[in-house]
């Protein structure tokens, strides 16, 4: 039986979608969370110097979407055939641009130049992704690809508490089919074990 080893800052983010996968698949693994002030000493022994950081057996891996990915597969939960997986790493793709566009203002140092791109940020394009991706979930019968659960429905729920943190707001209000597929993973009784026993954090 293999062994599994994630690391992460003290905060859900984007390693959430590694523990919401390792969960749904029912596999112990252990979530290692250091304070940001010991991350220059972790740092240097990270791939590419980035976490979340997953360790299979010993392996390190990185880079949270592949991650996932490869786990979906491994649950049967990445598309029928390779046009289906394209359906899913196009709604992926889309998740990750609203999310850069969120992020193009969190990040900002000057609070000025942050709170004009937030400013329109919230007012413009992040109206315009949810809206789209409100009617993604409408016409795939409530999933975001291929009318059925896949791993990137477990993404986007797993980084949604990181994305309304970000922005400031609650991504479902007002988003129907959004929240319906909130429920929907949330529900997941492996999803929701791991929901109700996880260390507490905004992001």
């Amino acid at each position: 039986m293999s062994t599994y080893k994630l690391t992460y800052f003290p905060v859900k983010a984007l390693a959430e979608p590694i523990r919401f996968i390792l969960s749904y698949m029912d596999k112990e693994f252990e979530d290692v969370r250091f304070e940001r002030e010991n991350w220059p000493t972790i740092k240097p022994t990270m791939p590419f110097g980035k976490v979340p950081v997953l360790e299979v057996d010993g392996t390190q891996l990185h880079q949270s979407t592949a991650i996932t990915r490869y786990f979906g597969k491994e649950a049967g939960i990445a598309g029928k055939d390779n046009w289906e997986a394209l359906q899913i790493d196009i709604a992926v793709d889309t998740i990750h641009d609203l999310r850069q566009a969120i992020s193009s203002f969190w990040y900002e140092s000057d609070e000025n130049v942050k709170e004009k791109k937030r400013n329109e940020v919230l007012k413009d394009v992040v109206p315009f992704y949810l809206n789209k991706l409100d009617e993604l979930v409408k016409s795939n019968g409530g999933y975001l690809a291929n009318s059925a659960l896949s791993w990137g429905d477990l993404y986007f729920i797993a980084i949604s508490d990181y994305l309304s943190h970000m922005a400031g707001i609650d991504i479902f209000e007002n988003h129907p089919n959004l929240k319906s597929l909130k429920d929907t993973v949330l529900g997941i009784p492996k999803i929701k074990a791991w929901v109700d026993k996880r260390p507490k954090s905004d992001l």
